[in-house]
């Protein structure tokens, strides 16, 4: 613990620096008591751009309470924020960047520890990524969800039900009144979304991991339980300093296993997947597609909540959040995975004494099959992921003809095109929409071709590079790897051809033969020397035109999805980026 000298700026002289950060320090009111005390760096991810973070002026005076409590001196600082709703082309191609940013005020900045405070969907993971690079105790606090608003008699949220309201418009059941009356309900307070989309899987997760305080996951934003998880997550790191819990001997092996155990159980999102991945490279562990399939695989759903459930997150933690869960999951998990408080993950059990409600049982669950189903195939060399849970039965296994999107421009200009030759049985493919190409944005739920969703079809087999959101639901196949543009197969499937899709075999194939496909990459192969780089312009730009800096970074050292889309710095001389474990 070294406090506010720690990390002095360069001037050749120590004793000058020492000397010039204390002339500033007392310009900010410090004293010696002051600098005697272990510094904890507050990391806010506010934005006016974020208003899932609406609340935080609130929560962030909780954590520096909970902080001078335990006699630390907190000191915000602000970080990058990634609003999903309000980032082009998505949220996902800033992860990365942000998690740098993180790693690097929490490096060069004087703290003993941090607490980190996100919430929206790729907020949290790149600040768990940023800090375990940076290797000091933290602590992450989140946003909490909303609570429900009400619409017509019926409770509604973000984001499950935005999307079954837009499709009732594609479909012509609702209006542009009917759809602009249901906006204003939809988002009613501060927090994040109040299903189990990205944000409250990440916020289940990072508990379950043990980087969060315990039953922290779930409490409204606007409530006074957000506002006391804040406290305790002050006093804690104050109290991890001290001991010296640093996060290499929490983000174990152990730890991932659990998250992705709970991930699993809440019917959690298919960003997780990547994300945890990315994590685990950050710690230097081995943890893979497989890895998390395997942790996975036989756990059912037990939390009811949408869009596999019926309920929202104010009702799960009315039933006692993500400790409640942990004790139902009991068997399943690793119980001695230690936890920032310096308790095992075994101590935060919370054994109701009350009916199962929300948090169901292993012998009552809300759907069989909760987890990410890993698909590899010859459309999937290095796999692709689909959430079961929220597919229909019987398309999991599926022969139908392709109907190929080349881009997202391509799939919004012809999507509803009443020439597209398409029928309930086709598959829906779109590429180019991966890490390289795209920054991998949530576009993989596609759109029922209007056509269809008027005549009743509310699912189709979809398969792409991208992602989706976890509100979303339906048969989805995402994550395709290697991406189209990184020469994965997915770039050579035409219209018309057979794709099979057997999720319980856990196989994804396209039905051309091995011939056939090797003259069809030749011909790609010519026509992209003609174009130039392959996916983007002949001057590297992506589809919107974007040549800025970070956009080169980004497409010459992001990853593939298995290898959770992080940034290889350990790049290969041509640029092209390393093979996984390359860290």
């Amino acid at each position: 613990m070294s406090g506010f000298l720690e990390g002095l700026t360069d001037y050749g002289d120590a004793e000058f620096s020492a000397f010039l950060r204390g002339v500033f320090l007392a310009s900010a009111g410090f004293d010696e008591q002051d600098l005697d005390r272990p510094v904890v760096g507050i990391a806010d991810a506010r934005s006016d751009y974020v208003t899932c973070h609406r609340e935080f002026p609130a929560l962030i005076e909780a954590v520096k309470r909970g902080v001078l409590e335990a006699g630390g001196l907190p000191v915000v600082f602000p970080t990058m924020a990634l609003p999903e709703i309000f980032t082009a082309p998505t949220a996902m191609y800033l992860r990365n960047l942000m998690a740098m940013q993180v790693e690097e005020s929490i490096r060069t900045q004087p703290m003993d520890g941090v607490v980190l405070v996100g919430g929206c969907d790729k907020t949290v993971p790149a600040q768990v990524m940023g800090a375990l690079s940076a290797g000091r105790p933290f602590v992450q606090v989140v946003a909490g969800p909303m609570i429900p608003g009400s619409w017509r008699g019926q409770r509604v949220g973000a984001c499950t039900d935005c999307r079954a309201i837009w499709s009732r418009h594609r479909a012509g059941e609702l209006d542009r009144a009917e759809v602009a009356e249901a906006a204003a309900a939809l988002a009613p307070t501060g927090g994040t979304c109040m299903v189990m989309g990205t944000a409250s899987t990440m916020a289940c997760l990072v508990e379950a991991m043990g980087v969060a305080v315990s039953g922290s996951a779930t409490p409204a934003a606007p409530t006074g339980a957000r506002l006391a998880s804040g406290a305790r997550a002050g006093r804690v790191i104050v109290e991890a300093i001290c001991a010296g819990r640093r996060p290499a001997g929490i983000v174990t092996s152990d730890a991932l296993h659990n998250a992705a155990v709970v991930c699993a159980a809440i019917g959690g999102s298919t960003n997780a997947v990547v994300h945890l991945i990315a994590i685990a490279r950050r710690a230097g562990i081995e943890f893979t597609l497989d890895d998390v399939a395997a942790a996975m695989r036989g756990v059912p759903v037990l939390v009811d909540c949408k869009p596999i459930g019926r309920g929202y997150l104010t009702d799960f933690d009315a039933d006692g959040g993500v400790p409640a869960l942990l004790a139902e999951l009991a068997d399943l998990l690793r119980l001695e995975a230690p936890t920032i408080d310096g308790r095992p993950l075994g101590a935060r059990l919370r054994h109701r004494d009350r009916p199962l409600g929300t948090v169901r049982g292993l012998t009552d669950p809300v759907h069989p099959d909760g987890g990410v189903s890993v698909l590899r195939g010859s459309l999937a060399p290095e796999g692709a992921v689909i959430k079961t849970g929220a597919a229909s039965p019987a398309l999991l296994t599926h022969t139908g003809p392709a109907v190929v999107f080349d881009s997202l421009a391509d799939l919004a200009a012809r999507i509803d095109d009443p020439a597209l030759p398409v029928t309930p049985s086709s598959v829906l493919v779109l590429r180019n929409a991966g890490p390289v190409a795209a920054g991998m944005p949530e576009a993989g739920a596609l759109p029922i071709p209007r056509r269809l969703a008027a005549a009743g079809v509310r699912d189709m087999v979809r398969v792409s590079d991208a992602r989706m959101s976890g509100t979303a639901f339906g048969t989805v196949v995402l994550h395709v790897s290697p991406e189209a543009t990184r020469g994965g197969p997915l770039a050579l499937v035409r219209d018309g051809d057979p794709i099979t899709l057997d999720a319980g075999r856990g196989l994804l194939d396209l039905g051309v033969g091995d011939a056939e496909l090797a003259r069809r990459r030749a011909e790609l192969a010519a026509s992209e020397t003609r174009k130039g780089l392959r996916g983007n312009d002949s001057r590297g730009n992506d589809s919107r035109g974007n040549d800025s800096r970070w956009a080169r970074l980004h497409r010459r050292y992001v990853g593939q999805a298995h290898q959770g889309a992080d940034l290889d710095v350990g790049a290969d001389s041509d640029g092209s980026p390393a093979r996984a474990g390359g860290r």
